[in-house]
């Protein structure tokens, strides 16, 4: 097989059309991808011989890899091993994950001149920023608004590595944590120790998931890993893509796969209303994809691989409601259901009185812009901590507070005639930390009057026609009208910002316009299109549209609304053989009759049914037994946890006996 250099092994295998990388032992089900961020094991394949995690792994030319049909057998060796001891590395402070927290704060460490180490687990920094193809919010002198995650990380990363007392090493993961002060590196088949002064902990999150019929099917995974594949790695992983969770995660996701051409049938939302910002949701049904709140997704089916979902409507109890049941063909479904902090490691330093700190998803689940603020204040804390005297200004943690803050409070849109040639529509209608249009007007004519970026931008004063409020607005919610483009045949010239394929456009081209939340409006006419001058992604589609329209017309639509068929009525939500322990195939009945005969431990549950006992340590299936926990009327308070302890990601045993050769470069 052919692959693309620097790719990992499950990217090269998916654009090889191989989606299934084996079957588990236990069962025979098949298995695929689920999170691509080395935090399940679903991805496990034999490298030379060695099973590894596919999308952890860097692909090199001449790699033999084979699916784990069964348990790999142990390889015949005569060779006495020699347990050398590892190589310790001392530093000032550990950073251990180079996204958009860690690498910020190692910025102001290094700027001061402190010995800093950056560790993180892929072959490139800027964690989750290279996965996020849209401009940010926020504000464009605190955390890069209006600039893309991509080119984020990118501008992070260069200016990390003119850091002289800051070193990176990449492809490595902090397996463990010891009470001496100790962390366990491995990476690049070396395992070494660092003794630091103080840690940062900025690992970011993994998604939740949720259990159901089928959901372990293949095609069925992360909304990060969708992004991975996609936006990274350039994979065109599905056709007919479904959604469960209606957060900035799930509403990202299917804009990025609208962009990509990929038909996104629809998405469902447990709560009775989106929890993400509203203008990622009104993107999304301008381009044409159903929405539905108070939805849940009931079962997954096919095959080898998903075929087909359905959905319900569901009570003010989260209950399905017979007869609202639809069935949808897809060949992928993504979980984007929330997302828990990586923090294990920084609690196991907490308990061992190491001087540790986190930032970003680790410390509290935020968006990018708040990590890349967090990340400044905790690298001066750290300084602090060390002797050295550096400044907090104390509007810092005001910034970073708004930065992490929840949507705010909506106000209806209320398009005014402003009786001038041309001027902007601005359809911020939720109180969301954003301002990079009030910099983009050079008339000064954007502003937001309250003294705060969570403050609605409102249009005041001359507009140039210049566009670059257009082209600025990270949410595309900004139009440029024309009242009075033709007089004679009473029709308005509305300015709309495009993000798709310029294949799509064709100037004369009728279409079907929408307002912002996408209600059907009537038709338009493509005048002209052109790139913007700020923004090479985005284009400007100059729309004739009658005149009565112009002041509601925000987008057009671009894929056909499906409404999917009536669905089989499902009377148990969650059967007793609903897998729950992806790793070890465990079944939700199970663990229900350990619940029911008294176990409130989990480290029992490991031992009598071994959920928890497989590669990922628990990560995935923890939050899953807890619900049952609930479900069964017990607290979870009085449910003991699993208890952590290195290693928290798989080692090989070679790596300690030194044993390097042809298996994996082991």
């Amino acid at each position: 097989m052919k692959a693309r250099e620097g790719e990992v092994i499950t990217s090269a295998l998916f654009a090889n059309g191989i989606k299934v990388f084996g079957h588990h032992p236990r069962d025979g089900a098949p298995q695929g991808i689920f999170c691509v961020n080395g935090q399940c094991s679903q991805c496990m394949v034999l490298l030379n011989g060695v099973p590894v995690k596919g999308c952890m792994t860097t692909l090199m030319p001449g790699m033999h890899i084979e699916s784990c049909e069964g348990v790999p057998g142990l390889p015949e060796d005569d060779a006495l091993p020699d347990f050398s001891d590892p190589e310790t590395i001392e530093t000032d402070v550990l950073v251990i994950g180079g996204g958009p927290a860690g690498i910020n704060a190692a910025r102001e460490l290094g700027i001061l001149g402190i010995d800093t180490l950056v560790v993180d687990d892929k072959n490139e920094l800027g964690g989750k920023l290279t996965l996020q193809t849209h401009p940010f919010f926020g504000s464009k002198d605190d955390c890069y608004a209006g600039i893309r995650g991509i080119h984020i990380a990118r501008i992070l990363t260069a200016e990390l590595e003119k850091l002289e007392s800051v070193k990176t090493i990449r492809n490595t993961t902090a397996v463990g944590v010891f009470h001496d002060g100790i962390i366990g590196m491995y990476g690049e088949g070396k395992y070494f120790l660092v003794r630091p002064r103080a840690v940062l902990v900025s690992c970011g999150a993994r998604e939740k998931t949720l259990a159901f019929p089928g959901c372990d099917l293949p095609g069925v995974y992360g909304a990060g890993a969708f992004q991975t594949l996609l936006n990274r790695d350039l994979i065109l992983p599905t056709e007919r893509l479904f959604i469960v969770g209606g957060g900035n995660v799930g509403l990202i996701a299917g804009y990025h796969a609208i962009q990509a051409g990929i038909q996104v049938v629809g998405l469902v939302e447990a709560l009775p209303h989106c929890g993400g910002y509203k203008v990622h949701l009104d993107k999304l049904k301008r381009l044409g994809v159903p929405v539905f709140t108070s939805h849940t997704i009931l079962a997954a089916e096919g095959a080898d691989t998903l075929e087909r979902i359905i959905i319900s409507g569901i009570d003010e109890g989260f209950r399905p409601i017979p007869g609202t049941e639809k069935e949808y063909n897809v060949d992928t479904l993504l979980i984007a259901v929330g997302l828990t902090p990586v923090d294990e490691l920084y609690k196991k330093m907490r308990d061992f009185g190491i001087e540790c700190y986190a930032c970003g998803d680790s410390e509290e689940i935020a968006e990018a812009s708040a990590a890349l603020f967090s990340g400044k204040i905790i690298g001066r804390k750290i300084a602090r901590s060390l002797g050295h005297p550096v400044e907090i200004p104390a509007e810092w943690y005001a910034t970073e507070e708004v930065l992490r803050s929840k949507p705010g409070k909506k106000i209806p849109f209320q398009p005014a005639d402003q009786n001038m040639r041309m001027y902007p529509l601005i359809r911020c209608v939720e109180e969301i930390p954003c301002d990079p249009c009030v910099d983009s007007c050079p008339q000064g004519s954007i502003i937001i009057e309250e003294d705060s970026i969570m403050g609605l931008p409102v249009f005041r004063g001359e507009c140039i026609g210049c566009m670059k409020c257009v082209s600025a607005c990270p949410a595309l919610a900004i139009t440029v009208v024309q009242p009075d483009y033709d007089t004679a045949n009473d029709t308005a010239l509305v300015v709309i910002p495009y993000e798709l394929a310029w294949n799509d456009l064709a100037e004369g081209k009728e279409v079907r316009t929408v307002d912002m939340e996408g209600n059907p409006i009537g038709g338009g006419k493509i005048i002209k299109f052109k790139k913007s001058a700020l923004d090479k992604s985005r284009i400007l589609v100059f729309l004739e549209v009658p005149r009565k329209d112009a002041f509601q017309a925000a987008g057009f639509l671009v894929q056909e609304i499906e409404k999917g068929q009536k669905g089989p009525v499902v009377t148990e939500t969650l059967p007793d053989d609903t897998i729950i322990c992806r790793c070890e195939r465990i079944t939700a009945g199970e663990i229900r009759g350990e619940i029911r005969a008294g176990v409130r431990d989990m480290n029992i549950l490991k031992a009598t049914v071994r959920s928890g006992m497989g590669a990922c340590g628990g990560k995935s299936c923890t939050e899953l037994i807890l619900k049952l926990y609930r479900d069964e009327g017990v607290d979870p308070a009085d449910v003991t946890l699993p208890t952590e302890r290195p290693f928290v990601a798989e080692v090989p045993f070679s790596t300690f006996a030194g044993v390097k050769g042809e298996r994996g470069g082991k």
